[in-house]
């Protein structure tokens, strides 16, 4: 009997970062020639971008074990599976490792500015299932390409489109004229410049989640080792304080993601942030000597800052897809099997259900948003989920539906509830009928009711 021709159209992926190297690796053991693109010049450009915020997961939660696999051939070893690693350490120990050993079926300096269906725009029905697709690429050069594809995996992530200040959704009014003063990133103090620009100066920090918290605590480390007389931070929240502002602290599985809230929170007991709650940004407007104000919805306008930091998330670039039939959630822009299952107006506790290929198919077959993309606007992704994710649709593309059908995935609970849906939320008004939290008016907090937590603490990420 002969052997199965092996397919000669690569499956384009599109990314090369944690999620996009795992979708390789995971095509590769099906027999599936994998072509992955990244836009950046580096394996894991974007995250490289967060080189200085260490994981809250640790070692063995973010190496994928078919990557790894592939990786022990050459004589590759895990670090410390109980260990954090930083942005940088996943790019030098895991990720450029596992992008050299699958060698020249990763480009670099390749931009996906467009996927269609090889004759066909979006419009046309006739014998469109029978059509490989065509990946549109602009090089570094500027010189373009076509790629034909049987099938794209889209793990290009959400870095490139961070949410803006406004709480519309929209950039508050002046948000772009403050853009010399605005950053959408976490910022690395271990960079002297960039620790000059925070020292001795008030800031903003515009966020509820885990990189709001890595900015707390940095920013109270700053204040701890310059000084704290000056060194200020305002942190304006959207919603009302709750059991859940912090975190899980505690009572997180993710023991270094509990810390993170702890720590976030010590900076508020020890005087280096304020909390302004209820506060959805308006404008930013410039007051005396080009300092800023911001401005909610209601009128309150805040003491002027020197810098703000936007952290509000991040939304999927759909762009390049748009002559592809997809079928997103209208809220969350997450494929709508899935969108249900991470939805944070409905999820506030507990994990997320086990997921593969079905719930992030598309009307087009074989096209895939897999990863932190996946998840559209929803805050909630962790590699371990992106990992399952594209372990399923190897399978599935491979023609193994059984394999591709048995997902399993447990994820750690937060130990809190409170959904990014919720705002206007305080533990001291009056119970909930329903759920763990309850309206309150927005006010201006000064919190000082714990001991100071550590001063250091393993930071956010989009794939942690």
């Amino acid at each position: 009997m002969n052997a199965p021709a092996v397919p000669t159209t690569p499956v384009v992926v599109i990314g090369a970062g944690p999620i996009g190297l795992a979708a390789a690796a995971h095509l590769l053991e099906q027999g599936l020639p994998p072509l992955v693109l990244e836009a950046g010049p580096t394996v894991g450009s974007a995250v490289s971008e967060w080189a200085h915020v260490r994981l809250f997961s640790t070692w063995g939660e973010v190496v994928d074990p078919t990557a790894e696999k592939l990786l022990s051939r050459t004589g590759w070893s895990r670090p410390d599976s109980s260990t954090y690693p930083s942005g940088g350490d996943w790019v030098q120990h895991y990720l450029q490792p596992l992008a050299d050993t699958l060698g020249d079926r990763v480009r670099y300096g390749a931009r996906v500015t467009g996927v269609s269906k090889a004759g066909r725009d979006r419009v046309v029905d006739a014998d469109r299932d029978a059509q490989p697709y065509v990946v549109q690429v602009k090089h570094a050069d500027g010189r373009e390409e076509r790629i034909t594809a049987s099938a794209v995996i889209d793990a290009s992530g959400t870095w490139s489109l961070p949410s803006p200040a406004g709480s519309t959704g929209l950039p508050a009014l002046g948000e772009h004229m403050a853009s010399d003063h605005v950053t959408y990133r976490v910022p690395d103090l271990t960079d002297p410049a960039v620790r000059a620009r925070y020292a001795g100066k008030r800031t903003a920090v515009i966020g509820s989640g885990a990189s709001a918290f890595t900015a707390l605590a940095s920013l109270a480390e700053l204040a701890r080792s310059h000084n704290s007389a000056t060194t200020k931070t305002v942190w304006v929240l959207r919603r009302g304080l709750s059991g859940s502002t912090y975190g899980g602290g505690e009572a997180d599985q993710l023991p270094a993601r509990g810390a993170l809230g702890l720590a976030a929170k010590a900076a508020v007991d020890e005087g280096h942030a304020e909390a302004v709650t209820g506060f959805r940004t308006e404008a930013v407007e410039r007051g005396a000597e080009g300092r800023l104000i911001l401005v909610a919805e209601d009128g309150r306008r805040l003491q002027a800052v020197d810098e703000v930091i936007v952290l509000t998330g991040f939304r999927p670039d759909l762009s390049f897809l748009s002559e592809v039939r997809l079928r997103l959630d209208e809220r969350l822009e997450a494929p709508v099997e899935l969108a249900p299952l991470i939805d944070p107006n409905q999820h506030s506790c507990g994990t997320v259900y086990p997921h593969g290929h079905r719930e992030l198919s598309h009307p087009d077959s074989g096209v895939y948003l897999v990863g932190m993309k996946s998840y559209g606007r929803a805050p909630t992704f962790l590699a371990m989920t992106g990992y399952e994710q594209v372990r399923s649709i190897a399978a599935a593309l491979a023609g193994e539906t059984e394999a591709a059908d048995r997902v399993e995935l447990v994820l750690p609970e937060t130990g809190v509830c409170g959904g990014s849906g919720l705002f206007d939320t305080d533990d001291a008004a009056e119970p909930a009928t329903e759920g763990c939290c309850s309206p309150s008016a927005p006010q201006l907090v000064q919190l000082s009711t714990i001991s100071p937590g550590p001063a250091t603490t393993p930071g956010s990420s989009s794939n942690a």
